[in-house]
């Protein structure tokens, strides 16, 4: 005779968030997230990369850390190491690289050797929402600095850290998204990611340099990595390959001297990122790095203007965006007054799904007027009529005229 199940209920750790919903599919006209756009994806090219990997040496995938060691497969981090220094200005080796599976991995381990409970983050007052997330289970005090168009702002970040110096705290890291910032898309001006570095030094707080995005720059020269300036192991990096192939690849990568790195080896519990990903886009990216990242880059522009032409002509001047040199997101102002929270459920009714603003905050009720659109996925026509249907559901919600 069956029993009646066991409840969970008071087995669960009092830690965990809220039940996750059962997923019902992607919306119809899908802003969230980070995807990018499937047009993109190189199925030929993925095809011959595997391949040539496994008409050449396939044992790697018969072990744990077969070639390469638990920081990852030889011929990808060769290849993170030539591009960083060609694209991003970092000198390093492989001995300097860890891959890891999404950048995700990269920020967990980060905080993993580095934060408890009471300590103190600086980040940029606008940020991504997972980083936030992380800092906030791990209850670690946040310390928001404002962005403007040229990024954070260093005068905010000097009086901040002299504020928390006066109170005898001091900050585990400065984290910052400074190249095609998310959500806002801005670019850390040169002076600033110099001001930054001399501000890291005198008060001694290291800086957390997410990249995920750096690869994604419309066209155009662009200032080089804070890590390429950093001559004193001052700078952690960590970037993704996500938001150039596809989140479904789950690879990113850190950058760290060996004494970070040791200890980030020692928290990566997973056994090794997935040697047959590794393996592929490696192989992939040595061939064709520069063709790909090319149209990649041309398709995010033009879906790019795309959404601009929409909002403008769905939403008039009711809106404020600037238009970013890159990336994926548009980070959009609504009217004064308007939650956005309170418009995402009637949206998702409607097929359209946006991040509200207060999930890419320090301070949520601060980012309360604000939607993040990311323009990677939908095609240029679902761009045109989502933003219509989104304005259509505003205006019946009271939060357009």
């Amino acid at each position: 005779m069956p029993g009646q199940g066991l409840d969970y209920s008071a087995l669960f750790n009092r830690e965990l968030p809220p039940p996750a919903a059962p997923w019902g599919g992607h919306p119809r006209y899908n802003f969230i997230g980070g995807h990018s756009d499937p047009d993109m994806v190189p199925t030929e090219e993925f095809i011959e990369s595997a391949e040539r990997v496994f008409r050449g040496d396939a044992r790697n995938i018969s072990m744990y850390n077969f070639s390469g060691g638990p920081q990852g497969i030889l011929p990808l981090r060769e290849f993170l190491v030539e591009k960083l220094g060609e694209h991003r200005g970092i000198n390093t080796t492989i001995d300097d690289v860890l891959i890891t599976s999404g950048s995700g991995q990269g920020i967990e381990l980060i905080n993993e050797i580095l934060l408890e409970e009471g300590d103190t983050a600086i980040v940029e007052a606008f940020s991504f929402s997972g980083a936030l997330g992380n800092l906030r289970r791990r209850k670690v005090n946040i310390v928001g600095i404002d962005v403007d168009q040229d990024g954070m702002r260093m005068d905010h970040l000097a009086r901040a850290l002299e504020d928390l110096r006066e109170r005898g705290v001091r900050p585990k890291y400065i984290y910052t998204i400074p190249t095609l910032q998310n959500p806002t898309g801005t670019v850390l001006t040169m002076d600033r990611r110099l001001r930054m570095l001399e501000l890291s030094e005198e008060y001694g707080v290291p800086i957390f340099e997410d990249e995920c995005y750096a690869d994604l720059i419309f066209e155009g020269e662009y200032e080089n990595a804070i890590r390429s300036l950093d001559d004193s192991n001052r700078v952690l990096h960590i970037g993704s390959f996500s938001k150039t192939l596809g989140p479904g690849t789950r690879l990113g990568y850190v950058v760290a001297s060996w004494d970070v790195m040791s200890r980030l080896l020692s928290r990566k519990n997973d056994a090794g990122t997935g040697v047959m990903d590794q393996m592929i886009v490696g192989d992939y990216f040595t061939h064709h790095y520069e063709d790909h990242i090319l149209e990649v880059r041309s398709s995010l522009q033009r879906k790019c203007d795309v959404l601009g032409s929409a909002l403008r002509e769905s939403f008039g001047p009711s809106v404020e965006f600037e238009v970013p040199r890159g990336g994926m997101y548009l980070w959009v102002k609504l009217p004064d007054g308007v939650d956005s929270r309170n418009l995402e459920g009637p949206a998702l009714r409607e097929g359209i799904a946006f991040n509200p603003g207060p999930d890419w905050s320090a301070d949520p009720d601060a980012a309360a007027g604000y939607i993040r659109l990311c323009f990677a996925l939908p095609s240029e026509e679902e761009i045109r009529e989502g933003v219509e249907k989104l304005a259509d559901v505003f205006r019946r919600e009271g939060a357009l005229p």
